[in-house]
């Protein structure tokens, strides 16, 4: 692909985010389409999404599980941005037609309270480079069709990185914790839809640590010339699978001790 190809697909995508009408594979139209590609539209995205006045306020990491990853034949997490706009209380009900198919997950979120930068960051710098840990719902939603009508072919993960890696919002939880009062490995989740169980899952389901998913972050980033920035929320990748929130679904996350999530569609 070339930067006019990169710039294109993301005013598409950013346009598709505002009129709520999804635009066709990238993977289809680009077959030669790579990870260096899917990154430069997601940053060509961000630069559209700054000039709307928006501001970055953290980071999302994707595909951390092992099911997802053979899933889509790779074997690295994938990443995408925050923004401002993106954030809801718990508690809140999601406007109707905010988002065109809304899904959750149950994630545990760093907030930093010191930059994290390089090639060679690890577990222990993470975890000192920590504020707080909180529990956390990430709302996915897609700009690209999940599948292609015609040919039946499916997203790549090439689509979902270009996709912001399907980022739509993101709610906290009201407990702030020190990451050093728990094992990440064995914070888990009830999560619940409509009054009914539907996912549980633990944090060792995030590459065995959620600490290790944020280094991994911080060492990517390292070679696009960013870094995790003091103030920044990170959400460090899920340990269920997405849930489907179609109008009306109510979604409660119970953390346990570690706190509780809630968040509505109208």
């Amino acid at each position: 692909m070339t930067p006019q190809d990169h710039a294109c697909a993301a005013e598409e995508l950013f346009n598709a985010e505002k009129t709520g009408k999804q635009i066709g594979l990238l993977s289809l139209r680009y077959p030669d389409i790579g990870m260096a590609d899917a990154y430069a539209i997601q940053n060509e995205l961000l630069k559209l999404k700054l000039s709307a006045g928006r501001n970055v306020v953290g980071w999302k990491i994707g595909l951390t599980s092992k099911a997802m990853q053979d899933a889509l034949g790779i074997d690295i997490p994938d990443s995408g941005i925050l923004f401002d706009d993106m954030a809801f209380e718990s508690g809140a009900t999601v406007p109707g037609g905010r988002f065109i198919q809304p899904r959750i997950e149950a994630e545990i979120a760093f907030v930093m309270k010191s930059a994290l930068d390089g090639a060679d960051v690890t577990r222990e710098d993470v975890l000192a480079a920590t504020e707080c840990i909180v529990p956390s719902i990430e709302i996915l939603d897609t700009r690209i069709h999940r599948t292609d009508a015609a040919t039946g072919k499916t997203r790549s993960v090439f689509d979902t990185i270009s996709d912001n890696a399907a980022n739509a919002g993101f709610v906290l939880g009201q407990k702030c914790h020190d990451p050093e009062d728990f094992d990440l490995r064995w914070i888990g989740a009830l999560v619940f839809r409509n009054g009914e169980i539907d996912e549980t899952g633990l944090g060792a389901g995030v590459l065995n640590d959620p600490a290790e998913s944020v280094a991994w972050l911080a060492r990517r980033m390292s070679g696009y010339g960013q870094r995790i920035e003091p103030g920044h929320i990170v959400l460090s990748g899920s340990f269920v699978r997405p849930i489907e929130c179609p109008p009306a679904t109510e979604i409660h996350a119970d953390f346990g001790s570690f706190g509780t999530v809630d968040i509505a569609f109208a």
